[in-house]
């Protein structure tokens, strides 16, 4: 599959490695490197097991902004590459690709270090045993951190000097993997009831955070699968803080800079607590599964600012993620032009130039938190700062002239917008990630009657 990613190196300033060979957009991304990367394969396992040379293992995805981070300023770099080369047979894994990989070594990593994410860097034996984990390590030694290249060299002398420790730590790495897949595994027989799922939901509550909804503080991300559960269990025992709960965190959602205003769809994650600042990749599982809370909170409410949510992420979804037969893209990238969000903030002097009315500008900037200083590095990013109604106030207009104001300006911002360089695209089709869309989908057209949806699960339905 021909990878539209925006990230590759020009192929006539390196030779490539093996990655060349691969059909992830992700792994197309370091295949000039003048790291030596090997994909997940037979041939890397057995290259390491007879040269007895440790293996580095790297797992990101395409859309990951800290894993673009590290590869320009370690993966990219001849000195750190020299070492890498040298001392580790070093394999790069697309998790989208290798969910099952993926997991192992992010439990490793989240039973050693008490967190996860991408990229995932684990140093590896030659069978595949952890003996050190992490995630983002910088180049340069920075806030108690060695550098990567100080990490490279440290442990390569020590799986060559000090292979009893090596061994040991495989061992206590191992050993609290194995513990907590037992811990995991449930006795079959075993009969969930009604006082199982209301101390899951109780205990979400007790998580979740009570002025800007969501679970947590920073980073924050929306876990769908939470609200969706918070809701059956509303429906079930009608008890009304579930409900509230979900609605408290999907108004805040709606709100912030996490959820795009102009074009639709919500980011990953937020990188605060209040929703505002996302890293500004888009994935599909997420949207296939926010569309199915919104569509929810839309039946159970009737309020149509759910529905307005919940049809401008599914059309984001057709417009900038489907196929040509139909299937649906992985991810849109935080960055383009080599800038994290640059394609999403804006100016306000941008803003006011492009509408060129002086009330309708300051009525999208009042209700968008627009300011000349800005909230994300001088620029602006989106988020509803204020009501229709406190602005119909403000400026005497009726709430409906308000409404049509903000949206016709959206508008008239969406358009300027598409004429940007857009992020890259990670385009490999997931199945599983399809078959999320095709809820999402039937969710939109039960809600909304809109048959282009129905249309969209139906032909993702005949795709072999």
């Amino acid at each position: 599959m021909e990878s539209r990613s925006t990230d590759n190196h020009n192929p006539s300033k390196a030779e490539p490695n093996k990655l060349i060979e691969e059909t992830s957009p992700y792994l197309l991304q370091h295949a000039y490197n003048p790291v030596k990367w090997y994909p997940w394969s037979k041939e890397s396992i057995l290259k390491a097991q007879t040269e007895d040379k440790p293996i580095f293992l790297s797992i990101g995805y395409s859309a990951c902004h800290w894993c673009h981070v590290m590869a320009h300023e370690s993966f990219e770099d001849p000195a750190i590459a020299k070492i890498m080369n040298e001392n580790f047979v070093n394999i790069k894994v697309d998790r989208e690709e290798r969910p099952d990989v993926d997991d192992i070594y992010q439990r490793v990593c989240q039973l050693v270090t008490g967190t996860g994410g991408w990229p995932l860097s684990v140093f590896l034996t030659p069978d595949q045993k952890p003996f050190y984990v992490g995630t983002y390590f910088p180049k340069n030694a920075r806030y108690g951190t060695p550098g990567f290249g100080t990490i490279l060299s440290q442990l390569a002398n020590a799986y060559k000097d000090k292979r009893k420790e090596i061994d040991t730590a495989t061992v206590e790495f191992l050993q609290a993997l194995e513990s907590s897949s037992r811990d995991a595994i449930q006795s079959s027989g075993v009969t969930i009831d009604q006082s199982t799922l209301d101390e899951a939901a109780i205990g979400l509550l007790q998580i979740g955070d009570p002025v800007y909804g969501g679970f947590g503080h920073a980073p924050k991300f929306p876990n769908p699968s939470n609200l969706l559960f918070l809701l059956r269990c509303y429906d079930i025992s009608g008890i009304n803080k579930y409900k509230d709960f979900v609605i408290l965190t999907a108004d805040r959602m709606a709100a912030g800079g996490i959820y795009d205003h102009i074009g639709g769809g919500f980011a990953r994650y937020s990188t605060d607590q209040k929703w505002l600042v996302p890293h500004f990749e888009k994935m599909l599982y997420d949207n296939a599964l926010l569309a199915q809370v919104y569509s929810e909170i839309y039946q159970v409410t009737r309020d149509d600012k759910y529905l307005d949510v919940l049809t401008k992420t599914l059309d984001y979804v057709l417009r900038e993620m489907m196929s040509p037969d139909y299937g649906f893209y992985s991810a849109q990238d935080a960055d383009s032009e080599g800038e994290e969000g640059k394609y999403y903030v804006w100016s306000k002097q941008e803003i006011v130039d492009s509408l060129s009315n002086e009330m309708i500008s300051n009525i999208f900037c009042d209700y968008y938190g627009v300011s000349q200083f800005g909230n994300f590095e001088g620029e602006n990013i989106l988020n509803v700062r204020t009501s229709v109604y406190e602005l119909s106030r403000k400026y005497g207009q009726q709430p409906e002239t308000v409404k049509r104001m903000i949206s016709e300006a959206a508008s008239k911002l969406f358009k300027i917008r598409e004429q940007r360089v857009k992020p890259g695209l990670d385009d490999k089709i997931l199945t599983a990630w399809n078959g999320l869309m095709i809820s999402g989908f039937a969710k939109g057209y039960r809600v909304t009657n809109n048959r282009r949806y129905l249309e969209m699960r139906l032909n993702l339905y005949k795709l072999d």
